[in-house]
């Protein structure tokens, strides 16, 4: 026990996200409190570390303060990944996204400086960009958003930011990048564009690009985020914190650049998608057509160095999917 970090509560832990962020901090020696509701997360997320003696699952919802209250008990640092993401959900269902997106996060806010934790580290989001149309985006620079689940992660930033002010609670928000990677559900009405298309072509049926497939997206492997997560709660620079960061790679491709490295590197394991054709759709409601991050706030405040392109990084993914869930 003496060699423990620290205990960190990651909310959404058996989410994507979360549990990465789960697995790797359990070998890096640190004590992990999970919650999740499994509304979106699932237990076979949890499958390689479950029986961890330094791992704690709860059941809750970010939604019940009482959850919230019980989870954050002796943790030192929240990762809060809790969320109901997807800017169509949000539209379908605006009540149910501002409930878990909205009351969930101040929720866990109110509950983590009740608890005196030291450090808050939320997942914020690229939507909170909205119509700003310059590129790269830099963090001071954002426009009005465009879809519900965007004003949700926005109101986040700024209980964030007031919780911050007010109560001196220590405060990191991480606006995501279009992240993906291994443990990325491919299915779903919601499912993320990358796992979808990596499981469709595998069963050789044709994508859907929304649009002519020139929208562009700074595509961000989960190792990357990874990295964010653990440069917010080990940062020692109070100049630091209570601020935002992007998190992305810093580089865009389009849906047809991104079409076009899934089909090659999975033709490597199958040759036939190679020939498998693509369909293009509307437009989506909602989406932003541009997306490209500046990381230079992180890089110069965090020391954020991230080791994945895109490439990189979906070579490794189509290699994860292809022995997980072929």
């Amino acid at each position: 026990m003496d060699n423990i970090k620290s205990t960190i509560l990651i909310t959404g832990g058996a989410g994507f996200i979360g549990s990465n962020l789960s697995e790797y901090f359990l070998a890096s020696g640190y004590k992990v409190i999970c919650l999740d509701n499994f509304s979106t997360g699932h237990r076979h997320n949890l499958k390689d570390f479950i029986e961890n003696p330094n791992y704690t699952l709860i059941e809750g919802d970010v939604r019940n303060i009482a959850d919230c209250v019980k989870a954050v008990e002796g943790a030192d640092y929240v990762l809060h990944q809790a969320a109901l993401g997807s800017v169509p959900r949000s539209i379908k269902d605006p009540i149910t996204t501002n409930d878990v997106n909205v009351s969930g996060f101040l929720n866990m806010l109110t509950a983590a400086r009740d608890a005196k934790v030291k450090r808050f580290v939320y997942a914020a989001s690229s939507s909170t960009y909205g119509d700003s149309e310059g590129l790269p985006k830099v963090e001071e620079v954002i426009g009005k958003p465009l879809s519900p689940y965007a004003i949700t992660k926005y109101v986040n930033e700024l209980y964030a930011e007031i919780f911050s002010k007010t109560y001196g609670i220590e405060t990191i928000g991480l606006r995501y990048f279009n992240v993906f990677g291994r443990k990325q559900d491919p299915n779903g009405a919601y499912a993320a564009v990358i796992p979808k298309f990596v499981m469709q072509f595998m069963k050789h049926e044709s994508p859907v690009v929304n649009g002519d497939g020139n929208y562009s997206r700074d595509f961000t492997y989960i190792d990357n985020v990874i990295q964010m997560n653990e440069l917010a709660i080990t940062c020692q620079d109070s100049k630091a914190v209570n601020t935002v960061y992007n998190t992305a790679f810093g580089d865009r491709n389009t849906l047809n650049d991104l079409v076009a490295y899934l089909k090659k590197y999975l033709s490597e394991f199958d040759p036939a998608i190679a020939a498998v054709p693509v369909v293009y759709g509307e437009n989506r409601a909602g989406d932003i057509p541009h997306s490209l991050a500046s990381i230079d706030k992180a890089k110069r405040q965090l020391g954020y160095n991230p080791k994945y392109s895109l490439q990189d990084g979906l070579k490794e993914a189509i290699s994860w999917y292809w022995n997980n869930l072929k």
